[in-house]
């Protein structure tokens, strides 16, 4: 059974820092490409970025240069470092494994699956 757990959302002040983590079960990270999406109240779901299983990751406009995609094979753990925060990066945070090693082009969240129950992140001004 695959379970996955996303923690280290918090509440931050603008331009500080947190560090997302997300430990699967059941299958391994580096099998596949895996993905962190958000979504704030009242939007769509979206993708922020993801890795693929060659260690690669591609990142939306509002990531980059900002937030840092990583994964720890041997704790199975998958990371998202994010710096610099903004009130707009406020949003419930998930983690999810795409159905191959390769990333398919885009964000589309009907190429992933296993979503965790999300970690809150909150930013203030």
């Amino acid at each position: 059974q695959v379970r996955v757990l996303e923690s280290g959302g918090g509440s931050v002040q603008a331009g500080g820092s947190l560090r997302l983590s997300c430990a699967p079960s059941g299958y391994a990270v580096e099998n596949y490409c895996m993905g962190w999406f958000r979504q704030a109240p009242g939007k769509e779901r979206e993708g922020v970025v993801t890795l693929d299983r060659a260690g690669r990751g591609n990142y939306a406009d509002s990531a980059k240069d900002r937030f840092t995609i990583s994964r720890d094979i041997a704790k199975n753990t998958l990371y998202l470092q994010m710096n610099s925060l903004k009130p707009e990066d406020t949003a419930m945070y998930y983690c999810a494994r795409g159905w191959l090693g390769d990333c398919y082009d885009g964000f589309k969240i009907g190429d992933y699956r296993d979503w965790g129950q999300g970690t809150q992140v909150t930013v203030s001004s």
